[in-house]
């Protein structure tokens, strides 16, 4: 090591001695970035999770007691705190190379931002404990920083056919449960991503990521997962590059190892971003995470920034999504110009008007995992879809007199409709409930994969199951819709490709 590093090392050593004690003026938040990742992306985090933590302080000091959801949040925070604080940036290595200006000014942003971060970890557990105790005065802690920054980056577990020791025993139990599911995906397809035409254990072929996942397949659950790996500031993103005012989002969710002994930090993030880097994003992000934890409810959190500051949304939404996680949940989001919506199966948690601050800058979608114990707790993705949307089947049905439709799925070589494409059904039966008068031919498309009969059937068996849901839950009568099937013998795309099959597995219905 030469002389210089040795004595930017030892300088570090000595600025960076965060507070221990109460913030009676409140640490500022760095206007600007220093253009390392890293150490932006460390800054910004703890100023994030300070903010909250300094509000619930004020209120101590008012005299103001915490109710359940304040505590649900400083819960939540803290175990963030506590996993940010162990994986903060190796300030040494990632300067490296970087210019003397630019070194000092990361160095002292950091030493604010561990300042806070330290600050934020002992006063979330003192309101915890109700043993807060606002000083009139704020006093330096001149104790050396216990920090000890090291690389918390995953490594590949080399291990691509584990076998998830317990099938999930509820997933899809039913129909009934989704028959009010509102979620309509969108109507043409931007991106589609089964994992099916990917090796195991490979990165996926239409995916970029700075650290690590691969595919694997499992003994006990269908199909080709893709793992997304834990750490800090790791990314998963697909090769998605223009997302339109609206459109909508669906992936399988599927983990492995959560338990009651999960962090209350173990979280995973969508983010839709103006970037495509491997960060929330430069100007302007918005994301969403989904508690992993087990032990007690956490919330679903969100949070946006526009414009290079935070947005008006920083909130903890009430949800006990708890046993969805353990059983293969299916994730919907759907964003109509500023309005962000997202479902866990049946249930809409996330309901936003002005999420989306700035519309046109948000083009990419990206996956970020964190808070879990490397080769013991692990999370999958599966068939993603972004499809643009737009178009109000039920008017383009009553005004063209026929819509097609790839958002209804089905259980892979089977005519069994996923529950959460229902809401395309109900849909139609509201068309059908508004005028007595019309009847529907309902007719089936699938992909090549098969033999030519094999598909042949399954289209219609298809169709078929399609009317037998609007007639068993939502009390269509069954006289004014028939079915038909035609295989694979009318394809609209390359059967070739993944984003062909999806497309080519489709449903119209036609008035009679």
């Amino acid at each position: 090591m030469n002389f210089f590093k040795i004595s930017f090392a030892f300088c570090i050593f000595l600025i960076i001695t965060p507070t221990l004690d109460a913030q009676t003026k409140k640490i500022k938040r760095p206007k600007n970035r220093v253009g390392v990742a890293s150490v932006d992306s460390f800054v910004q985090e703890s100023f994030d999770l300070y903010d909250k933590v300094y509000k619930y302080d004020g209120y101590a000091a008012s005299g103001k007691s915490l109710d359940d959801d304040d505590i649900d949040v400083l819960e939540e925070a803290l175990g963030e705190m506590s996993s940010l604080s162990e994986s903060a940036p190796d300030i040494i290595n990632d300067l490296d190379g970087v210019g003397v200006l630019k070194q000092g000014k990361a160095t002292l942003q950091m030493n604010k931002a561990k300042k806070a971060l330290k600050y934020s970890i002992k006063t979330a557990k003192e309101l915890l404990l109700g043993q807060r105790e606002r000083e009139t005065e704020h006093e330096e802690d001149t104790k050396e920083s216990n920090d000890k920054p090291e690389d918390k980056t995953n490594s590949d577990s080399g291990n691509t056919n584990d076998a998830i020791e317990e099938t999930p025993s509820n997933v899809s139990d039913g129909l009934e449960v989704y028959s009010k599911y509102d979620f309509v995906p969108g109507d043409k397809l931007l991106f589609f991503d089964d994992f099916s035409n990917d090796f195991i254990g490979d990165l996926p072929s239409k995916w970029n990521t700075n650290g690590s996942g691969n595919i694997v397949k499992f003994n006990k659950v269908e199909g080709n997962w893709f793992e997304l790996k834990a750490g800090y500031r790791l990314y998963a993103i697909p090769d998605l590059s223009q997302l339109p005012e609206d459109y909508t989002i669906e992936f399988d969710l599927l983990t492995s190892g959560v338990s009651n002994k999960t962090s209350s930090g173990a979280r995973l993030h969508v983010i839709l971003s103006d970037a495509n880097t491997f960060s929330n994003g430069e100007t302007h992000y918005a994301s969403v995470s989904l508690p992993l934890g087990q032990y007690a409810p956490f919330n679903i959190d969100t949070y946006n920034y526009f414009n290079g500051k935070a947005g008006m949304i920083n909130s903890g939404l009430t949800a006990d999504i708890r046993d969805e996680v353990k059983n293969q949940p299916h994730i919907a989001i759907s964003v109509t110009k500023k309005r962000y919506r997202l479902w866990v199966n049946e249930v809409k948690y996330v309901d936003i008007p002005r999420f989306i601050e700035e519309l046109n800058v948000l083009n990419y979608l990206k996956f970020h995992v964190y808070g879990l114990k490397d080769g013991e707790e692990r999370v999958f993705i599966k068939n993603i879809k972004v499809t643009e949307g737009g178009v109000d089947l039920r008017r383009k049905l009553m005004s063209e007199g026929k819509i097609s439709t790839n958002g209804i799925l089905f259980d892979s070589g089977s005519a069994n409709i996923q529950p959460q494409s229902l809401g395309i059904v109900r849909q139609i039966s509201q068309v059908l409930m508004q005028d007595d008068s019309i009847k529907l031919n309902i007719v089936g498309h699938t992909d090549s994969d098969g033999s030519d009969d094999s598909n042949l059937k399954l289209s219609k068996d298809r169709a078929e199951a399609v009317k037998n849901a609007l007639v068993n839950i939502y009390n269509i009568s069954a006289d004014r819709l028939t079915t038909d099937g035609k295989g694979e013998t009318e394809p609209v795309a390359d059967n070739g490709t993944a984003d062909g099959k999806a497309q080519n597995r489709r449903v119209e219905f036609v008035k009679i």
